[in-house]
């Protein structure tokens, strides 16, 4: 049964507004919006509607996730070496990746994901790379890996693109992998037979927030040849995939890309012709000014997780430039060295600003207000990237909402126009009071309602780890 919403403020596709009247169908999408006009009286809510006190924003897609990785959080930051880098960290994370099981993975992506939802993240593109046991060979009973996320997405509420994730060799020039990455490997008959018959499944009978895709790990691991084989074939299972790749996160990629192809990662891809709206490039690090042009013309969207490029030291993305250009730019939280969609947007703003050398980078003449702009931007086009049916309260649209306290210390004095500057400069996730996923309350007064039960388990596993 339809459910109606009474709306004192919120942020709807159009603007911000007050006193707006939010019918939510069975299905969790928004059947119907009636909103006030700026002069009109206030209106009295009808009888059967539920009141939501407090300032209503849409949820945030995450657009990149690598879920395992939440057990490496805290645990690699230490100097092993006056050159640590990303190509050092790896080598924990194979540790761990080499470690993790099915029932393991389960509930780091449960706590995780209760994690995303309190910190405003409505829902989550995973980017999944484990397919094989531990010593290799697949489970025998499926994959439990694939459904280990399926099943944490389901008991915590949020919104799951799945991206099964193609990964065959560990650098340029097809070298073959090394042992420590033998668990992500995937042929490609495979890849693609396990694909059909999960979106076969998901035709049949999915819930309303759960979207199947498809990644490429990067160029180094999925051989160029490769990946336009395995992208044609899935354009005919389903147009609309979303596919998401790493590249140019690092310069010794970049480096690598040019002495066995002749040209830098981007600027291959590109060449490719098969990027379009439904692709989502992840990092994009060290683009030029050329592919920059090159990824807004395409309509490609950008994912970009700055704390986790912060926390391996990539380097800076020129967020500037590609919104100037019209691209469409989006954020994760990729490694979990921080899951907060507002830190992300709020660094995003200020390495432009260290950068530059001034302030409000990101805002511009239409939307002033950089925390505003940088929302609705993010969650616009992270919907885009993870071809999800959210990113803006309208018609059409999933019911996807985060809840801001107006009467939290982070929010005080705020108007309405100025609530997603204090979230995102001024408190983080502090403020988020509750938060729907398809028309559900997942999270009340703070709170999901398996976190309790859940923490138990999640210490437990995280000792082990440890060990």
């Amino acid at each position: 049964m339809a459910q109606q919403y009474y709306l004192e403020c919120a942020l709807l596709a159009q603007g911000w507004t007050r006193d707006a009247l939010v019918t939510v169908a069975d299905d969790g999408h928004i059947s119907a919006i009636e909103a006030r006009a700026g002069d009109e009286q206030q209106a009295v809510p009808p009888p059967q509607s539920e009141r939501i006190t407090g300032i209503v924003v849409p949820g945030m897609p995450n657009a990149h996730s690598h879920a395992f990785q939440r057990g490496m959080a805290g645990h690699t930051e230490y100097r092993l070496s006056a050159r640590d880098s990303f190509w050092t960290w790896r080598q924990a994370m194979y540790a761990l990746a080499n470690r993790v099981e099915p029932a393991d993975l389960e509930i780091l992506a449960t706590q995780l994901f209760m994690e995303m939802l309190k910190s405003g993240y409505t829902s989550v593109a995973e980017f999944h790379y484990l397919h094989r046991r531990p010593g290799g060979g697949h489970y025998p009973d499926g994959n439990g890996l694939w459904d280990a996320i399926t099943a944490a997405a389901a008991a915590t509420g949020i919104g799951l693109t799945f991206l099964p994730t193609l990964y065959q060799t560990s650098d340029f020039g097809a070298a073959p992998l090394k042992q420590e990455q033998a668990r992500f490997a995937a042929d490609t008959e495979w890849f693609l037979r396990m694909l059909e018959a999960r979106l076969g499944a998901e035709r049949r009978s999915a819930p309303a927030a759960l979207r199947t895709g498809a990644a490429f790990h990067s160029l180094r691991a999925v051989p160029l040849d490769t990946l336009r084989e395995a992208t044609l074939a899935l354009r005919r299972i389903d147009p609309t995939l979303p596919l998401h790749i790493h590249v140019a996160e690092q310069l010794k990629e970049v480096d690598s890309c040019r002495r066995h192809t002749g040209r830098r990662p981007i600027e291959l891809l590109l060449e490719t012709g098969l990027i379009d709206q439904h692709w989502c490039l992840v990092h994009a690090t060290h683009a030029t000014p050329s592919e920059l042009q090159g990824i807004a013309a395409s309509r490609a969207t950008v994912c970009v997780s700055i704390t986790t490029e912060a926390n391996l030291g990539d380097g800076f993305f020129e967020a500037a430039p590609l919104l100037k250009l019209g691209g469409r730019l989006c954020v994760g939280s990729d490694s979990q060295a921080t899951v907060c969609p507002a830190e992300e947007l709020r660094w995003m703003e200020y390495q432009q600003r260290l950068r530059k050398k001034r302030r409000g980078v990101l805002a511009d003449k239409q939307e002033p207000h950089v925390g505003t702009r940088l929302w609705r931007e993010a969650a616009q086009s992270g919907a885009q990237a993870i071809g999800q049916p959210a990113g803006t309260i309208e018609v059409g649209r999933r019911a996807d909402w985060l809840i801001l306290d107006g009467e939290h210390p982070s929010m005080a004095g705020a108007a309405m126009d100025t609530a997603l500057d204090h979230l995102v400069f001024a408190g983080g996730s502090a403020a988020i009071r509750d938060v729907m996923v398809a028309g559900r309350w997942v999270v009340k007064d703070r709170h999901h309602a398996a976190e309790l039960m859940h923490q138990g388990r999640f210490v437990d596993l995280m000792k082990r780890l440890a060990m």
